[in-house]
C-alpha cells in the first residue's frame, strides 16, 4: 500500500457483494455479512460484538467462498476490515467466487405504466386491479 498524506490506498479494487458466513477469533464465532470483497481483503458487517484488536488473526467461512484467513485492519460501528494472508489461497478462492457466484448488486426499480380510465369523471382504477387486466 502506498501512503500519501496519511491516506492508505488499496492494492485491489473491491466489489460490493452480499455473502453470509461466520468469523472465528480464538474460540469466539460471530455471524457476518461480507459487504465488499477483493483479492486482498474484505469489509464485513458483524451481527455481534468482536472482541479482537487490530492485527488479530481471524478465519472467515462462507458457503460460496470457503475458508479464508486474514488479519483485522480496522473496526468501526459493527464493521470490520480484513486483509487476507498472503500465503493463503485467498486469491484463488476470491477469483473463483467472482467467476461462478458473484452477481452485481443493483437496486431493482419496477416501472409500471399508468393506466387511465376510459370513462371521464370516474375514479382511476387501483393499480393492483389495473395490472391484472391484460
Amino acid at each position: 500500500m502506498t501512503r500519501n498524506l496519511k491516506i492508505t490506498a488499496r492494492k485491489a479494487d473491491r466489489k460490493n457483494c452480499r455473502v453470509f458466513g461466520n468469523m472465528r477469533y480464538l474460540n469466539t464465532e460471530v455471524d457476518v455479512r461480507i459487504l465488499n470483497l477483493s483479492a486482498t481483503g474484505a469489509a464485513l458487517e458483524t451481527k455481534g460484538p468482536v472482541h479482537a484488536a487490530s492485527g488479530s488473526k481471524v478465519r472467515i467461512e462462507a458457503e460460496n467462498l470457503g475458508l479464508l484467513e486474514g488479519i483485522i485492519r480496522w473496526k468501526h460501528n459493527g464493521r470490520v476490515g480484513i486483509q487476507f494472508d498472503v500465503n493463503s489461497n485467498a486469491r484463488a478462492q476470491v477469483s473463483s467466487y467472482f467467476r461462478f457466484f458473484h452477481k452485481e448488486i443493483r437496486p431493482v426499480l419496477a416501472v409500471r405504466p399508468l393506466v387511465r380510465p376510459n370513462s371521464g369523471g370516474g375514479r382511476p382504477p387501483h393499480l393492483a386491479t389495473s395490472t391484472l387486466k391484460s
